[in-house]
């Protein structure tokens, strides 16, 4: 399986998406450090956010064979600049996450995705397990 690590702003739905991939209870947890498993690496927000600690995330990168963008669905600015995986010597794809909610704009996270450059892009809901085999399968193949 490949190892992924995901990456987003703050509230994006990281580690909800790391625990419903791995079959766990889903429960709020926020994430201090950047949570390294067997197959996903699951950073901080305040990594993406902040310019001091956004070079952990380069050096993290190197551990995965995958970078996951990740965007809520309902999120009001994208944190990622426009074509910023053309700087990235792994494969990158977008994960829209929350694609349930309520508020939810799906076209307009697809639309930050693609402007940074994502070619694969996969729609996920945590709670309602929406998604969750598309992930799985892509890390298997």
């Amino acid at each position: 399986m490949k190892k992924i690590i995901l990456m987003g702003r703050v509230a994006a739905g990281k580690t909800t998406l790391t625990q419903a991939l791995k079959g766990e209870q889903l429960h709020y947890c926020k994430t201090q450090y950047v949570n390294y498993t067997d197959t996903i690496i699951d950073t901080p927000g305040e990594y993406t956010e902040v310019h001091t600690l956004s070079a952990a995330l380069a050096v993290y990168s190197y551990e995965a064979d995958i970078i996951g963008l990740v965007i809520s669905a309902n999120e009001p600015f994208c944190v990622f600049p426009p074509h910023c995986t053309y700087h990235v010597n792994r494969e990158v794809v977008g994960i829209i996450t929350g694609i349930d909610k309520p508020d939810a704009n799906v076209e307009l996270a697809e639309l930050w995705l693609r402007n940074c450059g994502c070619k694969k892009l996969f729609y996920v809901s945590s709670y309602t397990g929406e998604g969750l085999n598309d992930i799985i399968d892509y890390l298997n193949q």
